[in-house]
Order: C-alpha cells, then structure tokens, then sequence
C-alpha cells in the first residue's frame, strides 16, 4: 500500500515520517507570478522533494470560489482556452518530469446550456487526454461534490460516462471519498454502491472527511481528518486490486496521523 499526502499537509520532512508519496498541489505550492511559472522556484521545492526519495503525484490547477485562490491559474474544464490548456499542459509536463503516476484534473462547471457545456467538456478533456499521452501520463478525473450543484462529474454515473465517452487510456478517475460522501448525504450504502459503479476506472483516492452535508463552508467540503466526520471508509475495501496511491487530503501532520489511523482500522491492516 502506498500511502500520501498532499504537499499542504506539511513540510516535506515531516511528511516522509508518515508516507511514501507526496501530491504537489500547483495552486498553494507558490511557484507561479500570475501566469508565469517561475522555475527557479520550481526547482527548489522539487529538489526539496528529492532529498526524501518520494514518489509523486501531481494536482493541477482548478476552479475555486475561495477568494485565497490565485485568480490567474482558475481553469474550468467545460471552458478552456489557450491559457488554460498551457497550464494544464505545464502541469502534465511536471508529472513527466518527475515521474508522476496521476495528474488530477477537475471537471467542468455547469452552465447555462447543460449538454452543452458536457460537450465541450468531453471535447476538452479529449484533448488533455492526447497530450497526456503525449508525455507518458495518466490523467485522473476527480468526482466533485454534490451539495455544489454547479458542479459536473458528481456522481459515479456522470464521471464513469465522461471517462467512458473521452474513451482513452490516458483518463481514468481519482476517487474522492470526501466528495462522494457529500453526493451521497453520509449514507454508507449509497457511498458503497458509489464505489461499485465507479471501480473500474479508479487509479488514485484522495481521503478525507466531512458531515455528509452542505454547510456555509465550501459547501460541506471541509478536508477534514478521515474518522471525523461521517464518510465509511470500509468502503475501500471494495477496491480489493488497487494498486494506487492513498493520498490524503488534510491540512495538517495531526489530521494526517489520525487518518492514516483511520485507515488502518477501516482496511484491518
């Protein structure tokens, strides 16, 4: 089992105490002035990173509501110009670089013409795909949360019918169990029969906790230590051949620990 943790959970030397694999997350890793991406501070967390040995996984650049989000690197997947494919690109070429497993990817917002907006989506995404497979990378489509109903990809239906109708190796899907949880209203079943549906394409987890319902707070989205909210984490036992990263999603060292604790308990490891 490889165990991670996205790079905002803490210092790469405290991280490697308690994971293997390390998720450089593009939008807090402070290493672009607007659009441009400077290397020379790429290259120093990514040295910094080297010191560790880590495996890595990458998240690229999304759209967010919250204000502390760099407004310059803001990518909707349903809307995508030549900005934001040279970031998306920019990303995918990092996990090149550093020998990525993943590269996780958002998808789109809703707009006012549904299909439409699904269309292009499709068409965007088919063409991250291509240069994906351009660089040798895998990218993973991550499930968004249900209480934010300007969201795509909700639900295990709509994200396996986007990857199925992309139809190519190079997108498969990041399961998240924290997202899930929100789609499904804290019902375990539900979250059970999420994971059913969803199965075949999974290749990345992202794990973390919430209420099971929205709040004023990111929509109920709140990354909290797996084990204390409401989500059933016995439901990974259902990916019985996983062979992926378990990347957790917290904020710090405290919730990493209990949550691998969580985990622990959850898989009887």
């Amino acid at each position: 089992m490889i165990l991670g943790a996205s790079s905002f959970a803490g210092a790469p030397g405290d991280l490697k105490e308690h994971v293997d694999s390390i998720e450089l997350y593009i939008p807090k890793l402070g290493i672009y002035h607007g659009l441009t991406l400077e290397k020379e501070k790429l290259d120093r967390v990514l040295d910094e990173i080297s010191i560790y040995n880590f495996a890595v996984t990458v998240h690229a650049p999304y759209w967010a509501a919250d204000p502390k989000y760099p407004s310059a690197l803001q990518i909707d997947t349903a809307q995508m110009g030549k900005r934001e494919f040279a970031l998306m690109e920019e990303s995918i070429e990092l996990a090149n670089r550093t020998g990525a497993s993943v590269v996780v990817l958002h998808p789109g917002r809703i707009g006012t013409d549904r299909e439409k907006s699904f269309s292009s989506m499709i068409e965007n995404l088919s063409r991250l795909a291509s240069v994906a497979e351009d660089y040798g990378v895998i990218l993973g489509l991550e499930n968004k949360e249900g209480t934010d109903p300007s969201n795509f990809c909700c639900t295990a239906e709509e994200l396996s019918r986007t990857i199925e109708t992309v139809n190519s190796g190079y997108l498969k899907a990041t399961f998240d169990i924290g997202h899930a949880n929100l789609t499904c209203g804290g019902n375990s079943e539900k979250l059970r029969e999420f994971v059913r549906i969803l199965q075949k394409h999974i290749i990345h987890l992202h794990l973390h906790d919430n209420s099971g319902e929205w709040t004023q707070r990111y929509d109920g989205d709140e990354h909290m230590a797996p084990g204390k909210g409401c989500a059933d984490f016995t439901v990974l036992k259902l990916l019985s051949g996983y062979k992926g990263v378990y990347n957790f999603e917290v904020f710090s060292l405290e919730d990493l620990y209990f949550g691998k604790e969580t985990l622990k308990n959850a898989l009887k490891l």
